[in-house]
Formats: structure tokens, sequence, C-alpha cells
């Protein structure tokens, strides 16, 4: 049985309680949260399982060494400290991504290629051999994190960002990153124990990560390869056994997870997407028009989307968001509705009050998750005094 060992799990601002809740649900040990990041305790085989299963995490990273240094040269003799044969042969290819937070340390760029210099300069005097780089497709990549003098240095075991989960081929002008997708149906509270609906549907996205939350599938079981894949210590038995084992955990779903939206073509690539994530025969898609619609189902309602923030996709916002309130007003009693919003200005011209609001970050852009409470009838005729 292999021992536990310290990894860090990356995330986006504002899902770092989100994703500790889910390493501590996964078995993680010593879970300690910090600023886009959790670290924990586990095995290889633990490692694994994280990956492939864990919706709110973008990266896993395995600490190796750290050390002190002030320069570019106490950097470089840090790096060649580490015997890097232990992790990749000669005729293997390496990528380094570098974060520098540091007065001594200014650009992220030059710290890579010192570091680069310094793995290729000790495989080229043992070996008379240098590895090469692969920015795109690397056999190993490692992570430089520098804060004031002090560098840490990881192994990423995911490859590239665990948002690309496998089923997202067609997208659309402004898609949304699935882990922000899936965190923000977390965030919503969406259990699975009522019908779920995205009326600005996009590609799917939103819709693909809430049939996996209700089927309780793995994340990241669509995606075809994980950094680990071509370590050393590789162990593709194992993996399989716990990917099983995972998949074996599925629940049943007793309600329904439909999505629309305005565009036929988007409507398309969600189909094609929801296919791709093999959801296709638990999710109705179809074209309508969300402000011309009105609820089809008996019974709470559960609604999450994405609606345009007029920053890739040009619409006249106060007419757009008054529409979104009149619509949720008139059409959808019995509803709770979440959406998402950079637009932060916007939110007054939808003409409700939220009874909810979360800042998460959409990529760059400072976000708000707000929620608005439909009641059947009126608010009063729902009101029940305390006893």
């Amino acid at each position: 049985m292999s021992e536990n060992y310290k990894m860090v799990a990356k995330t986006i601002f504002g899902f770092e309680e989100l994703l500790e809740t889910e390493l501590k649900a996964l078995g993680a040990a010593n879970v300690e949260r910090g600023m886009r990041m959790v670290s924990f305790e586990g095995d290889k085989g633990f490692m694994y399982k994280v990956n492939i299963a864990a919706r709110t995490a973008i990266k896993i990273l395995k600490p190796i060494y750290t050390f002190e240094a002030l320069n570019e040269f106490e950097l470089y003799a840090g790096i060649r400290e580490i015997n890097w044969a232990d992790y990749m042969g000669v005729q293997q290819t390496l990528a380094i991504d570098s974060a520098v937070f540091s007065d001594f340390f200014t650009h992220s760029l030059y710290v890579s290629q010192k570091v680069k210099d310094a793995i290729a300069d000790q495989f080229r005097d043992k070996y008379d051999e240098r590895p090469s780089v692969d920015l795109e497709s690397p056999d190993l990549r490692i992570n430089i994190h520098i804060h004031h003098n002090k560098v840490s240095v990881a192994l990423d075991s995911s490859g590239e960002s665990l948002h690309k989960r496998g089923y997202r081929l067609a997208t659309n002008v402004a898609p949304i990153n699935e882990v922000l997708a899936a965190g923000l149906v977390i965030l919503s509270g969406w259990d699975g124990q009522c019908d779920f609906l995205d009326p600005m549907c996009g590609s799917g996205t939103i819709l693909a990560e809430a049939a996996m939350i209700a089927y309780n599938i793995p994340a990241n079981t669509n995606r075809k390869e994980f950094g680990f894949e071509r370590w050393r210590d590789w162990d593709a038995n194992l993996f399989n056994t716990i990917k099983e084992s995972l998949l074996k955990k599925q629940r049943p779903f007793n309600y329904t997870i439909k999505g629309f939206d305005i565009d036929a073509t988007a409507v398309a690539k969600a189909k094609e997407n929801l296919k791709n994530a093999e959801l296709d025969e638990y999710i109705e898609v179809f074209q309508q028009d969300f402000f011309d619609s009105k609820k089809e189902t008996e019974g709470p309602l559960h609604i999450l989307f994405n609606p345009p923030y007029d920053e890739r996709i040009n619409i006249d916002t106060e007419v757009f968001y008054k529409s979104i309130g009149d619509t949720l007003k008139k059409s959808y009693p019995g509803t709770n509705a979440w959406f998402i919003t950079a637009n932060l200005e916007a939110l007054k011209y939808v003409g409700l009050k939220a009874s909810r609001r979360k800042e998460v970050a959409n990529g760059a852009l400072d976000a708000r998750l707000v929620k608005y409470e439909m009641y059947e009838g009126t608010r009063r005729t729902n009101f029940k005094p305390k006893e």
C-alpha cells in the first residue's frame, strides 16, 4: 500500500469551500483551505480518484521540493538539486508553468526559462542529451510557485486543466467554464430533488454538469488523458479499478433536466456535447425563446442560467434584464431562479429583489450569482409565521 503525501488542488476564486467539502467527501486527509487552493493528503490511488471525480478542481499538484532563492543563480542551483531522472526520461518532453509573487523574481516566463535550463543541463551533463520542451502535450508538466524567496516545485498530475472534461467539442460565442458551471450548480443548492431548467443553455455545459451531479457521475469520466498517465510510476490497473469503483456509485434521478435556447445553432451544439458526454438520454434540449416560455412542470423548479453580459454578445442590457425579471415573475411560479452575471449594473433592471448574492469569478470578470424566489400566488400567502 502506497504512502500518503501532500497534494494541492487549485480552484476558482470563491470555490475554495466547495472544493474543501468535495475533498473531504472523497476521503482526503488533513484538508486545509487556502486562496484559490486546498491542500490535502492522500496516496497515489487517491490522486487518481480526485482527478477523476472532483468537480470544482482545476489542477491537482504533487509537491516534490521546496527551497529558498534570492536570485536566478540560486533558483538554477535549487532546481538542479532535484534528480529529474526520477521523474522523466531524456527522450521525454516537458513544460514549465510558473507563478511568481516576489520582489526577487518578477517575470514568470523568465523563471520558467531558468528552470528549463537547469533541468536540461542536468540531463546533458549525465547523458549528453537534453529533453525537449512541448507546451501543448508534454510528458511532464512542472509547476513552479515563488512566494517572496520560497520556491515550491510540484508535478502537475492533471495535465490539461480539469475544466476540459472531454465532452465539449462544440462551443458558442461565450461558453462557460465546466468547473465554473459545476460550482454554480452546487452553490445554487440544487441537490437533484426537483426538476432543473437552463433556459439559455448555450452549448449545454450547465446541463451536463447538473446531470452528472444528479446521477453522481464522476466529473472527468469522459476525459481522454491525465498528466499522471505519462509518469514513471503510472499504474493503469490501479487507475481502472478506481474509475470502475466510482462509476458503480451512480444513483437514480427521478425528475427532469431540460434546457432550451433561442439560437438553433446553440441547441444543435448542446445536443452534440451532451451526446459526447453520454448524457443525451437524461436531458431534453430544444429551441425556445425564454421570454415567450412558461413553467411546464408541476411542483418546485430549479432554474440556473448564464445570460449574456454584453461582453462578447451585444444586447440592449436594460431591455434584456428587465425581460428576465418580467418572465420569471409572470411565467415561473414556484421556482428558485439563479443566474450569473458580470454586468453588475444590469441587475438593477431585473426589477426583482434578489434573496441571495454570491461573489464568483468568471475568468477575469468579477461576477455575481444571484437568486430570485418566485412564489405560487403572492409572497404573503406563502408566509408562515414562526411558532
